[in-house]
């Protein structure tokens, strides 16, 4: 099986892979050297229709395919994502500008455990029954909804389109799958690794494009009942606007503006290593990045001076390159707008304590979209800075006295998506978990996940969960059954 990018990258419609209707292309742009590597599909309704109809037509074989059987299709799909780690995470690091040891460790491994947990799961799915007492029994059958939309962003490409694909077609649904215009190569090479894997033509299909012409016409398309979305709270918006009135099921994983909370009695060489990874891994492009940074007074400046310190230690530049650290920005768009947000944290009397300015790069890497990681001071909760995401790597440091002070801090933000909470206290560390307005707590630790667990936001960061029984039951609708004997 050759996972090599070609010059123009296909759709993957019905089992096959071909052009778009339209014939257009946008072009797709290597972030660590600025230049053109290939040319993706701008897809419109047209080439929606089409993937649409093929899932219509397989979903009755698929839907009443035996759970071992599709426990088999989707296992194999995980075993081929890890025979490829090495293609595979060389084309995400193109893509996307993360360092190759990134994807190879953390993306492409994820993408296989995801097919590989919804697999295993499908065989113990079930569903609940309940005895009356005049002997009536009642039963839930949860049967897959049809044909669904799955939207993945650009951060963390394979890795999060995998995790909206696998509980889809495990649940018994065809899917027409749209990753990012922006970093579309995995995607692209996943259709590769489905038809290799033996998948029905027609139950995943992959189409590339921008959101207005061809993710919009997704959620719009009457034949698909449900969408699943990662991107911006815009955009999600955006979604719910058009989806809710047509009674689709809607999952929306949005944005983040998560509080790194730390307390003075906290484990301190575990914490600092873990908030810089919090702060900048993937150049601060993750959702669930802690780009507020709260620190209890009394251990601030030290906090301040040792963090500034190891920030600066950083290593920007090739994301071939091992000792690389930080690697490239997704695009010049991207770019563009994270450097903006620094200049208005400064408008908005903060001070830029380290970083803040774009980096040259050198060799290959000389035209690349590469920014040091950043540290502000200053900037009130209630700045722009504090509540919008920025999604790039830059952190703000703020101070608090009392708990009940951090919990306000915390919560000021109008999203609620992730919470990191550093304290040897247990009974504080329930206390905080309790009350902080966020889907997902993680105390002395940050991005350990179960993939058994609850994934989602509150407030601006979204509706609905992704993760375990939560995604096998978003994809399938619940029907009682009352048998009185």
């Amino acid at each position: 099986m050759d996972l090599q990018i070609p010059g123009e990258i296909s759709n993957y419609i019905g089992g096959v892979f071909c052009p778009p209707a339209g014939n257009k292309y946008i072009d797709n742009v290597n972030p660590a050297t600025g230049a053109v590597y290939s040319r993706t599909p701008d897809s419109g309704p047209e080439d929606v229709d089409r993937a649409a109809e093929a899932a219509q037509a397989a979903f009755g074989s698929w839907s009443a395919t035996p759970a071992e059987e599709r426990f088999r299709v989707l296992n194999r799909i995980a075993e081929l994502i890890e025979a490829h780690l090495d293609e595979l995470a060389l084309a995400e690091t193109n893509d996307n500008g993360k360092p190759l040891w990134l994807s190879r460790k953390v993306d492409i491994p994820r993408a296989s455990s995801n097919f590989r947990f919804f697999a295993t799961g499908l065989m113990h799915f079930s569903s609940e029954s309940h005895q009356m007492e005049d002997q009536a029994i009642n039963y839930t059958l949860r049967q897959p909804i049809g044909v669904v939309g799955c939207i993945s962003p650009w951060n963390l490409p394979l890795y999060l389109f995998t995790w909206k694909i696998a509980p889809a077609l495990a649940a018994g649904n065809c899917v027409v799958a749209k990753p990012s215009e922006v970093t579309p190569a995995t995607g692209y090479l996943l259709a590769k690794i489905c038809a290799e894997a033996g998948l029905p033509a027609g139950v995943l299909n992959i189409i590339h494009g921008t959101g207005p012409s061809c993710g919009s016409a997704i959620v719009r398309h009457p034949l698909v009942k449900a969408v699943s979305f990662t991107g911006s709270t815009r955009a999600g918006q955006e979604i719910a606007s058009v989806a809710a009135p047509a009674f689709k099921k809607i999952s929306l994983e949005l944005g983040g503006k998560n509080p790194n909370i730390i307390f003075a009695d906290c484990d301190w060489d575990r914490m600092m290593h873990t908030t810089m990874q919090s702060s900048f891994a993937n150049q601060g492009q993750i959702c669930l990045c802690g780009s507020r940074i709260l620190v209890e007074e009394s251990i601030y400046e030290k906090f301040k001076e040792e963090f500034i310190a190891r920030t600066r230690k950083l290593t920007i530049g090739d994301p071939l390159e091992e000792s690389t650290r930080q690697g490239a920005i997704v695009s010049k768009a991207h770019f563009d707008k994270v450097l903006a947000c620094i200049d208005l944290a400064r408008e908005e009397g903060g001070t830029v304590l380290l970083g803040g300015n774009p980096v040259k790069g050198t060799g290959r890497c000389a035209n690349g979209y590469f920014i040091e990681p950043t540290i502000i001071e200053g900037p009130g909760p209630g700045s722009r800075t504090n509540m919008e995401e920025i999604f790039g790597p830059v952190v703000t440091l703020q101070t608090f006295k009392t708990e009940e002070e951090a919990l306000r801090l915390a919560n000021a933000s109008d999203y609620g998506l992730a919470a990191t909470i550093w304290t040897r206290d247990l009974s504080r560390a329930h206390r905080m978990s309790a009350r902080v307005h966020s889907g997902i707590i993680w105390v002395n630790c940050w991005l350990h996940r179960d993939l058994r667990t609850p994934f989602g936001g509150f407030k601006n960061s979204g509706t609905g969960r992704e993760g375990g029984w939560e995604a096998m039951r978003f994809f399938t609708e619940p029907k009682n059954v009352c048998v009185l004997i």
